[in-house]
Parts: structure tokens; C-alpha cells; sequence
């Protein structure tokens, strides 16, 4: 088995003086960064938790993982099929449930690619490597839920 490794550094920016004195007296600002990587992400808490809408929140974020994972395999599996890509975008969505006592987990995702690939014919193939590509994605392996697929495929 072949392991890797991965190691982020998240620093709380949110102390406003008297730290976590209450729910009400901090806010949910916070940086992410990697030791080698380009400059930072800022990120918050959902605003249903009083943090700031204009940041990335933890459950965006998750998101965003389950989409470039798909992505970056479906662009592999159509590398190795001779399919060419030349545009990718997904508009992901996710359905996160929170349960009365406050305990929540994301129940569903569905990931919306829009793919341009160069040669017309290979489209029905095209669309049948989402499965392959789905299969590879690790991030969505490791979820206890299904990661469903909704792609459109079309040629330049």
C-alpha cells in the first residue's frame, strides 16, 4: 500500500479581544495555508453560524474537494481514452442536513460538469467516463454517501 501524506495549517483570525468569552464575541475568520504553496485561503464559518458569507466555510471547501477531485480524474481517464478536453466547469451542489441537537453531515452531492471535448463522436464515450472517473476520485471514497453525476457534454 502506498501512503501519502497531506498537512495544512489553519489559524484562527477571529479573536475581537476577549476571545471565545461567548457565542457572540468572536467571529469564525480564520487563513489556510500550506507550507510551499501560493499565498492563502480565508476562510469562516457559514453564515447560518455567524460567519462571514464573503469568506470560503468548511462545507464549501468540502465541496470544492469533491468537484477538482472529479475533475482531475475525468480529465486523466479522457487522456488515456485519446478523448480531448478543451473546457471543464461544474457547478456543484450539496445538501448538508442538521439534525435537532445540532449534529449535521452532507446527505447528497451532485456534481453539474459542463464539458467541451474536440471530436463530436466521442461524446457518448465521454460521458461514460464520469463513472470510470468517479470510481478513481478519492475524496469522494472516502464519503458515506453518493457522489451523483449530472454532465453535459458537447464539442467545439
Amino acid at each position: 500500500m502506498n501512503k501519502h501524506n497531506y498537512q495544512v495549517t489553519i489559524e484562527w483570525t477571529g479573536n475581537q479581544g476577549s476571545g471565545t468569552s461567548d457565542y457572540n464575541s468572536y467571529n469564525r475568520n480564520h487563513k489556510i495555508t500550506s507550507d510551499g504553496k501560493y499565498d492563502q485561503i480565508h476562510g469562516s464559518s457559514d453564515p447560518s453560524f455567524l460567519g462571514d458569507k464573503a469568506k470560503y466555510n468548511p462545507e464549501d471547501l468540502f465541496l470544492s474537494s469533491l468537484s477538482a477531485c472529479h475533475m482531475l480524474w475525468y480529465l486523466h481517464v479522457c487522456a488515456t481514452n485519446k478523448i480531448v478536453v478543451t473546457e471543464y466547469v461544474d457547478n456543484a451542489k450539496g445538501v448538508m442536513e442538521i439534525m435537532e441537537n445540532g449534529i449535521g453531515k452532507f446527505v447528497e452531492v451532485t456534481l453539474y460538469p459542463t464539458v467541451k471535448i474536440t471530436d463530436k463522436k466521442m461524446i457518448s464515450k465521454a460521458n461514460e467516463l464520469h463513472a470510470e472517473a468517479a470510481k478513481m476520485c478519492f475524496i469522494a471514497n472516502s464519503c458515506n454517501f453518493e457522489v451523483k453525476h449530472n454532465p453535459t457534454i458537447t464539442s467545439d
